[in-house]
């Protein structure tokens, strides 16, 4: 089975992880579809688990010769976002794409202005969502992708040391490496596959915090609030008008990072407020948070102690540090991508990855592309021929490994 063919059945499947649950996985979708992946990987003849939290482990044996090879592992999420419903997901399938604004149905229109990217797939066949839902090629085309590097080691024999394989839950939320088994997984040193565009490979990513912010105002009659009202939504708007609107998601790119405030629920009384904190670079994302803690002082400060609570907490750190000591990851990549006739292209990860946590708890874990386009959202695609490349640089990382004492 190709690979696209994988992605338009694990597409079926709603994954939408959950940030209010407090389970793992956060929702059940994701143990139903962590099951069909095992019993998948069974009748391939590779023995596999499905954990009581919802991962998926299983390890195609060395072949003859090749048995102090380091073991190589791949590693992509079954979530999706739940910024966008991947609920009911009907896949849509564009062949011989003529360059042109495609509409996917239900108002949404995936137009060549806002994506010039689409001049050059000209030919192509894309898949899509249908124009109400997510896609989910985020990540469950790097599952398929995993999925048919096995069935191709298996049915063609080729020569390699051990694959490690892991689907996790819950990446979307934060929480993919949070019980994840070392010891199941057994790899020296792995990838994810749950990148965007054919070629991307990707080995930093941002320094990551999150500031909850709580305001106390005081509720008075309208009519009697002279010098007694403190009004938590004002309150947390003049907070908010403190950060610089250029360090903004919208205002940026590349290694340049951001203040992105994506919660807030307020009345007269009280207020919260959400705000994530970006950097790639460790001093600047230093600052950043200092200039939260500042700006809570300010309006402490201005309206009494107390009135604004902050509650700041890392949540990852750029792996760069724990990927440079093992660089032939990036460079067996990089030859792998260039043998299939990709050119590489090293960019920062403008977000987190599972494999950032992985890395520094000890298994170095860069992240390769899968093909895809505008995840997260209903615009999302990713063409078939860019799925079929992808296996190809898999199937190249193996081999070159196969050939290597790294």
């Amino acid at each position: 089975m190709r690979a696209y063919q994988r992605l338009l059945e694990y597409v079926k499947y709603g994954t939408a992880s959950s940030e209010t649950t407090g389970t793992t996985p956060s929702t059940p979708g994701q143990k139903v579809l962590g099951t069909a992946l095992k019993i998948e990987l069974e009748s391939l003849g590779i023995p596999a688990e499905c954990d009581e939290n919802g991962y998926v482990y299983a390890q195609i044996p060395a072949t003859e010769g090749c048995g102090d090879v380091p073991a190589v592992g791949f590693i992509a999420h079954m979530d999706t976002s739940p910024e966008c419903s991947g609920d009911n997901v009907v896949p849509r399938i564009t062949e011989n794409y003529g360059g042109c604004d495609l509409d996917l149905g239900h108002g949404t229109v995936l137009r060549v202005s806002d994506f010039p990217h689409l001049a050059g797939l000209r030919g192509r066949t894309l898949i899509t969502a249908s124009g109400d839902t997510l896609l989910g090629a985020d990540d469950k085309a790097g599952v398929a992708e995993i999925m048919t590097l096995a069935e191709r080691l298996i049915s063609e024999n080729r020569p390699h040391g051990k694959i490690c394989i892991a689907f996790t839950p819950d990446e979307e939320i934060g929480c993919g490496a949070d019980h994840f088994d070392f010891e199941r997984f057994n790899a020296d040193f792995a990838y994810t596959v749950d990148g965007g565009a054919l070629g991307e490979l990707e080995y930093e990513n941002f320094n990551a915090a999150q500031a909850e912010i709580r305001i106390k105002g005081v509720s008075i009659h309208p009519g009697d609030a002279k010098g007694k009202m403190k009004n938590a939504l004002l309150i947390a708007n003049e907070l908010v008008s403190k950060f610089p609107v250029e360090q903004t998601p919208a205002k940026t790119e590349g290694y340049e990072g951001f203040f992105h405030f994506d919660e807030l629920n307020a009345t007269v009384e009280s207020a919260k407020l959400v705000c994530i904190i970006r950097d790639h670079d460790a001093e600047k994302f230093s600052a950043k948070k200092q200039f939260v803690e500042k700006a809570c002082r300010e309006i402490n400060d201005a309206y009494g102690d107390g009135t604004a609570e902050l509650v700041l907490k890392d949540s990852y750190r750029n792996m760069r540090e724990k990927i440079l000591p093992h660089i032939h990851l990036i460079e067996n990549a990089k030859k792998s991508m260039e043998n299939a006739g990709v050119k590489p292209v090293v960019v920062p990860i403008r977000g987190g990855t599972d494999g950032a946590q992985l890395s520094f708890r000890g298994l170095p874990c860069p992240n390769l592309c899968t093909g895809g386009h505008n995840f997260h959202g209903l615009k999302e695609y990713i063409p078939v021929q860019s799925m079929e490349k992808t296996v190809e640089i898999l199937l190249g990382i193996v081999r070159l490994y196969a050939k290597s004492d790294k």
